[in-house]
């Protein structure tokens, strides 16, 4: 077996470094690439001695090596989101799943999802009371859980009811068990493995009596939502996805597109009220129907305030070359979202909120990478950069974003997700009929110098 070649990093013991990777993983990430280059090695719990690459070279070699050398294998979140998610599959198995799956994600039937996810974004926000600052995280995530649960199963019900109560609980409590090395200690009712399972079995049967509702539907064949195509989508064998496969690939569906989804709706929120001038011109370009500058803008926010900190890759053949360096079967390579994001020699004055950046719509898919990349890019990747526009369009339309001189809100862990330390606070002005009908006015309110606020 070939030595295996890596690069320096930090020699603190394990649990000295994964506590640092829990508490401050983005400023401790910069600090080592300052130290030791594009790629270094750290030592943390569930992942072990690791490889982070910052180079997009390396990470194009990565992304493109067949998955039977290097996969997603063992991924943290595979034990919370069931043996039949994504985040569980590998080689052959995933790809027969992403083919069955892509179809709902992409094309013509993203259109279909439209309509719902601006009547949640209308109802959320006719909360909203003019003049009194809060927080949006709350709100992007009942818009987004909304959304999706009426996108996923079709319609209101009281199981949907009880999802919409369930999910937030379920995927919070997940996302912070998926980071932390604890032992599955049975505790009973105390353990927090217990309170995980108790969510987990009760999603399982709301979702088991949906499937059986719609199994029965007597115009299953007309309905577009996720779960009528689940159930009517075929292998190539001519099989169908199992109850379980459904449930697992829902639930997948539900904690990755619903909390990543809002927090960085919470973070344009966030920079837009920072940065005035932009906030005018989104608010004009709006007022006259165009969309160019709002979707470079939610480029833009996931490039600077990247909700993922880490694309994870376990080598499964005996040994693979990336780039400089050599691994052995069993060791990990984490792709470094942050740093690559924020690399001056990959995107000029990375430090700067500059939207501009992506108005040709288009992005380096190795270095801009927020929905991770090649055989594992996000499968609902289409379908967030929609929900997020279509979020953004209707806050613009309805309302004017009050600027601030305070300073930014730090990034905070909630678990697997980076959220705004504040929440994404907001003071917002409900607009008049009188300013939709005039370009720009209504949406200038930026203070007396109209200059940008930056950090």
């Amino acid at each position: 077996m070939p030595t295996p070649t890596l690069p320096d990093g930090p020699s603190a013991p394990r649990f000295i470094q994964t506590a640092i990777a829990l508490l401050a993983r983005q400023q401790a990430m910069r600090r080592m690439r300052d130290r030791y280059g594009s790629a270094f090695t750290i030592d943390v719990a569930v992942y072990g001695k690791s490889l982070v690459l910052s180079d997009p070279g390396e990470i194009r070699q990565l992304f493109t090596t067949s998955p039977e050398i290097v996969d997603n294998a063992d991924n943290i979140l595979a034990p919370f989101l069931g043996p039949g998610s994504f985040f569980a599959l590998a080689g052959e198995a995933h790809r027969r799943q992403r083919k069955l799956l892509v179809p709902p994600f992409h094309g013509p039937r993203l259109k279909t999802y439209e309509k719902i996810i601006e009547e949640e974004a209308v109802r959320e926000m006719a909360s909203w009371r003019d003049g009194r600052e809060f927080a949006t995280l709350e709100s992007m995530l009942r818009i987004t859980l909304n959304a999706i649960l009426r996108a996923v199963f079709g319609a209101d019900g009281g199981d949907l009811r009880t999802l919409r109560e369930l999910l937030p609980g379920l995927v919070a409590l997940g996302s912070r068990l998926a980071l932390l090395p604890l032992p599955r200690i049975t505790l009973g009712p105390f353990s927090p493995w217990e309170r995980f399972a108790r969510y987990r079995r009760a999603y399982d049967a709301a979702v088991d009596r949906l499937i059986d509702r719609a199994v029965h539907h007597t115009e299953l064949d007309r309905r577009d939502d996720v779960l009528a195509l689940m159930l009517r989508s075929r292998y190539e064998n001519g099989a169908g996805m199992s109850r379980g496969e459904i449930a697992d690939q829902l639930l997948t569906l539900l904690a990755a597109g619903h909390e990543t989804t809002a927090t960085t709706l919470a973070w344009a929120v966030e920079r837009l009220r920072r940065h005035p001038p932009m906030l005018r011109r989104l608010a004009e370009e709006c007022d006259a129907g165009g969309s160019q500058l709002r979707q470079a803008t939610i480029m833009e926010v996931q490039r600077v305030r990247p909700v993922i900190d880490f694309v994870p890759r376990k080598v499964l053949a005996p040994s693979m070359r990336v780039g400089r360096w050599t691994l052995t079967r069993g060791q990990y390579v984490l792709v470094s979202i942050s740093l690559i994001h924020n690399d001056d020699s990959v995107f000029p004055d990375a430090g700067s909120f500059d939207p501009d950046r992506f108005t040709d719509g288009k992005a380096d898919v190795y270095k801009w990478i927020p929905f991770g990349g090649g055989a594992r890019r996000c499968i609902g990747a289409a379908f967030a950069q929609m929900e997020m526009d279509v979020v953004l369009r209707t806050l613009l339309r309805d309302y004017a974003i009050m600027p601030t001189q305070q300073p930014g809100e730090r990034v905070s862990s909630r678990g697997v997700a980076n959220a705004p330390d504040k929440g994404g606070r907001v003071v917002v002005r409900r607009r008049t009929p009188r300013h939709h009908d005039i370009a720009g006015r209504g949406c200038g309110r930026f203070g007396p110098t109209g200059r940008d606020l930056n950090e």
